[in-house]
């Protein structure tokens, strides 16, 4: 029996809906304001979104492939440096690199979290590299102690693409508590419509604790210049409209709600699906909490995976594959000269691993749903 409303993969219409005045009442004010691009919602936005991550610098800018490319830029690395990324990521991970005349390096991922392999990382690490750019997955943190001393240690930036784990926390072995983005020497995120924090367009924003830092990188995404019409280097233009900041501070104040209801969702498909056949739920690192931008299973082999999309898609239930292709296998980055086979690990979860709906409006006859088709097809009735 198909549930009474249809599912959805994301549904940012009923996610809305509880503040949906607020929003209204946001947008009315800063149209009838005027101050479209820098104006003082913005400003506002990024004071309160560096207190909620624990008094970090934030530098709001235009998307996140922005962000990546403001932070890669800020390094000031010479031309042809190595960046080191993972092989189980978004493209925009690389494509920073590469507009930037820098060489991308490929090293694989673990197979419980998906975040990056430690000692692939070691091993990559040569006098070239410059970074390491660390994706914080799925909802949670890479081993940020380990990158950080490993970085250190070798004297390469470490830089965060928090893209879909804004609010992540990590512990350190010494009890200290830092949220992904502010460990590196610079974090990135992305506001797109569909992350658990998301404007009602494209934004984007960097994070720092180095105030000169995060001088530079303000300069940097408005043209190069601390003074209008003086520029003290290349730059991009590169701004959170003014609507969008006045936006994002009303959803900002509905995060933690979000956030829990994700959690909560997540609990109960780990209570529902841990032990069905053939189905593996998502690993948890216990140093991290785990935001839930998606939630990810992973099935035995691409067969198993593309059967299970196929029935849930004649149930009426949506999900998704990131990502159904790796990096070093796209025709845009074959000048890298990777071949199909180095990354085995990578290479099997494009074949293996489905999102679930689990955005915060789904309701518990909806998910309950999905729980009965995926253990009917666990069960062999796919």
């Amino acid at each position: 029996m198909l549930p009474l409303t249809p599912i959805s993969l994301l549904d940012l219409a009923a996610e809305h809906a509880p503040y949906q005045a607020e929003l209204d009442t946001a947008w009315r004010a800063t149209v009838q304001e005027a101050a479209f691009i820098q104006g003082p919602a913005v400003r506002a936005f990024a004071t309160e979104l560096g207190s909620w991550l624990g008094d970090a610098h934030v530098v709001p800018c235009a998307n996140g492939t922005d962000a990546l490319t403001l932070a890669l830029l800020s390094l000031e690395l010479p031309p042809g440096a190595e960046i080191i990324v993972p092989a189980f990521t978004y493209v925009a991970t690389l494509e920073a690199v590469a507009l930037l005349g820098l060489r991308p390096v490929l090293v694989d991922v673990r197979p419980d979290t998906f975040n990056v392999d430690l000692a692939a990382v070691r091993a990559a690490i040569t006098p070239r590299t410059g970074a390491v750019i660390a994706v914080h997955l799925f909802g949670q943190c890479a081993d940020l102690e380990s990158l950080k001393i490993m970085c250190l240690s070798a004297g390469v930036f470490l830089i965060e693409d928090n893209a879909q784990a804004l609010g992540a926390t990590f512990t350190f072995a010494t009890g200290e508590m830092a949220y992904a983005g502010t460990v590196g020497e610079v974090g990135t995120t992305s506001f797109f419509p569909g992350k658990n924090l998301g404007c009602l367009g494209d934004g984007g924003a960097l994070f720092t604790r180095d105030a000169a830092r995060a001088a530079l990188l303000h300069q940097l995404a408005n043209h190069g210049q601390s003074q209008k019409y003086y520029h003290q280097r290349i730059g991009l233009n590169s701004r959170l409209d003014t609507l969008q900041a006045a936006l994002l501070r009303v959803k900002l104040r509905h995060l933690p709600t979000a956030q829990a209801a994700r959690q909560a969702l997540a609990a109960r498909y780990d209570a529902a699906l841990a032990g069905l056949p053939g189905l593996q739920i998502p690993a948890r690192d216990p140093r991290s909490s785990h935001v839930f931008h998606q939630y990810v299973i992973r099935m035995d082999g691409p067969g198993p995976r593309d059967a299970l999309r196929a029935h849930l898609k004649a149930k009426g239930i949506p999900s998704a594959v990131y990502y159904p292709l790796p990096v070093h296998a796209q025709p845009a980055y074959a000048y890298l000269g990777y071949q199909v086979g180095q990354f085995p690990v990578a290479e099997a979860l494009c074949g293996q691993v489905l999102a679930l709906p689990v955005h915060p409006a789904l309701t518990e006859a909806q998910q309950e749903y999905v729980v009965v088709q995926l253990g009917y097809f666990a069960a062999g009735g796919g």
